[in-house]
Order: structure tokens, then sequence, then C-alpha cells
């Protein structure tokens, strides 16, 4: 056994994001995922924000890497059976659908117990499946809104804006993964599977505990406060040559300021009266933001957040997305690798955030549209290629 979840099955009926990344995670990790598709295109971000007309989009490859995909018509009495087989065969089925597709199929909950009733099913939805929104739908910007995300993000005197990291997408997939792996290690005991729930609302709501604070014990909502701590200190410096993410983010709290002083060559600070304690800097935070502005403005964010990190203070560049792929520190971790595709070329991926000291963190590419059809009905639901080449040929999998 070469990785932790090597052995598990998944069955993977999601799209998009929030279902995808759960699953990517799970075949990351060892899991046999095959991503179940339709016949008419598959997965819409196949095409969403497609870079080339003759391959799928970065939108898909980046959530879809550790698995095997194929594609089947589910609305044909074939497609069920096909399907039925194949819930026999798996340990886990995923699915982000709008609520009651699977009713809707003939496949409802206590249909899959019946089929196999060690099936850990897990539903993805915006707001789950019971509660007065259960019928809403919901997407990341929506999950970032009613989860508190946005209205903590932002200048108090403008609208609240979105998180560009994916916390209502991204977020509920990897809640959904625990939930997942703890139905999991039950069901090894108890020999039943379960069914896993995860709204992204509840999700957001989950990361958004520390903003909830202000609210839980002095009755007082969490301001919108842009660059600027709870307290009113500038968090975010400019750096040289001046372009528009030329910044490094540096929080000098306790200590760290008079370390941050040394490091900026300002040891004459360290007993000017006016920076005695924190409580006494944040009083003069606009002289603090010059101070530390007129270092940071001659040095590259990288330069000074090697120099401030290697002095012990809390500081970060702001890296772009250019940065992110170039970062030594990244690629040491193969969070940014090379993956091998003889068909649409190598590319640059993403890698496993997750390390076990116990297996690689190997990343394979993402499969191509309905690439493992007969693969899975061969050797998997005993179709021969016969049948396989029949059921082609009547639309019940794409061509």
């Amino acid at each position: 056994m070469d990785k932790a979840l090597e052995g598990v099955k998944v069955l993977d009926l999601t799209h998009v994001q929030a279902g995808p990344s759960c699953t990517q995670l799970l075949g990351f990790l060892g899991a046999d995922v095959i991503k179940l598709e339709d016949v008419w295109g598959g997965d819409s971000t196949r095409r969403d924000l497609r870079h080339d007309d003759d391959s799928d989009s970065f939108y898909f490859l980046i959530f879809n890497n550790n698995k095997r995909a194929v594609s089947i018509n589910l609305k044909t009495e074939k497609g069920k059976e096909l399907f039925t087989g194949l819930l026999k065969w798996a340990d886990v089925l995923v699915e982000n659908f709008s609520l009651g597709m699977l009713d809707r199929l003939g496949f409802d909950w206590d249909t899959m117990q019946e089929i196999n009733p060690g099936i850990v099913y897990t539903a993805i939805k915006g707001f789950g499946t019971y509660g007065p929104y259960a019928q809403y739908k919901g997407w990341e910007m929506v999950a970032q809104a009613v989860g508190g995300a946005m209205a903590t993000t932002g200048y108090s005197d403008r609208p609240p804006v979105y998180l560009s990291p994916g916390v209502g997408d991204s977020g509920s997939g990897l809640h959904a993964a625990i939930g997942i792996l703890a139905a999991l290690r039950k069901r090894d005991i108890t020999g039943k599977g379960q069914r896993v729930e995860v709204a992204m609302q509840d999700a957001v709501v989950n990361l958004m505990r520390m903003q909830m604070t202000p609210v839980l014990g002095l009755q007082q909502p969490e301001a919108r406060r842009g660059y600027l701590t709870g307290r009113g200190m500038p968090l975010i410096f400019p750096c040289a040559p001046g372009g528009a993410d030329d910044y490094i983010l540096i929080f000098p709290r306790g200590e760290m300021w008079q370390l941050l002083l040394v490091a900026i060559g300002r040891e004459d600070l360290i007993d000017d009266p006016r920076f005695d304690d924190f409580d006494s800097v944040v009083q003069y935070a606009d002289e603090v933001e010059e101070i530390i502005s007129a270092w940071t403005r001659k040095h590259t964010k990288q330069e000074a957040m090697k120099t401030l990190a290697g002095a012990g203070v809390l500081a970060g560049a702001t890296m772009n997305s250019n940065d992110i792929l170039e970062d030594g520190q990244l690629k040491a971790r193969n969070m940014v690798v090379s993956v091998e595709d003889d068909v649409r070329g190598d590319y640059t991926m993403l890698g496993c955030p997750i390390k076990l000291s116990d297996q690689d963190d190997k990343v394979t590419r993402a499969p191509r549209y309905g690439e493992h059809n007969s693969e899975v009905l061969t050797t998997i639901l005993g179709c021969t290629p016969q049948e396989v080449e029949r059921m082609r040929a009547e639309g019940i999998i794409a061509p």
C-alpha cells in the first residue's frame, strides 16, 4: 500500500470547483477517482475560460488531476444500469448537482443504500438539503456573501468586495473531504455507509470564526478595515520599483517592533517614548507607516521579505500569480510542478498541499473527456469491447 487512500474507490459526479476540489484531494491521497460526465460535452469547465480551442481549459485541468474519466447518459435505461454497477463498485459518491437531481434520475438515498449499503454519499450544495434557503442556488460569490466573508472585506466607506481565494467552492470541497474520511473511518467499524452533507454557506461561516469574535464577545460586528489591523495599524507597505503588485505585508507586533527597527537600520527609535509598547505604536500609526515605507520603497518586495522575515518579523511579499509560479519555496515543496501530457503538451500545474511522509505527492494529468470509457466499462463492469462500441454508437457513452 503505497498511498494512504489506496483501495478507496470514488465515483465523482461533480462539476466546476466545489466538488472537483474535494475529489481531487482524495485522488492526490491515492483514491481511485472516476469522474462521471454526461455525453453532451461533460464538465462545463472543460470549455469555460479555454486557452486553446483544441484543449481543455486550465479551469478544468487545475481541479481534475489524478482522476479517470467516463461519460454516460444517465437518462437512458442502459446508462442507469451502468451507473448502478459503478455504485456497487464505489466506496464514495460525491455530487454537487442542483437539489434533487439524483432523486429525479431514480437514485435517491434509500435506493443507493439498497444497491450498496456501504456507500458514503456526499452532497455539496449552496445551502444544503434542508432549511429555509435549501432551494436557493449557490456558487462561490453567493457563498462568500451569505457566509459573512464579503461584509468584512474592503474599506468601511465602500461596498463589500469578494475574496480571490475560493473559500466558498474549494473551502466547501475541503470540508467535504474531511467528512468523507470521517465517514469511511466509521464504516471501517460498522460496515455501513452514511450521508455526508456540506452547505457552502456553512463552510464559509466556519472559515469566518476569527471574524465572528467581536460580535460574539462584544455584540459588535467586524468592520471592514482595508489594509489596517483591527486596532488601526497599517499592514501593507509599498516596495520598489513601485508597480501595482509591489507591496509587502508587515505586522510588527510586540517584540517584533524592535526587531523591525534593527532590520531597517532605525535603532535610533528603539528608545523613542512614542513606541514604548504596541499600545503606543498604535497611537502613532501614521508615523509608523512613514517610517517603514521610507525603507520598503528602497527594496523589492522579495528583498524586503528576505531581510525582515529573516530577522524574525512577521512579513510576506504580496505575490501575484507569476510570482507564485516562480517561487522557490513552492517549487521546493512540489506546489508548482510540471505535468506530462503527450496530447496537450506538458504544462505547469499546482500540486498537492497535503504532504504525507509515507507517500509521494505526484500529480498526474487531468483526464480527457471520456478517456477511460473502455477501460472502466470492461474492467469494472465486465462489458465486452463490442458492447462498448455499440453503446458508443447508440449515444449511451460519449464517442
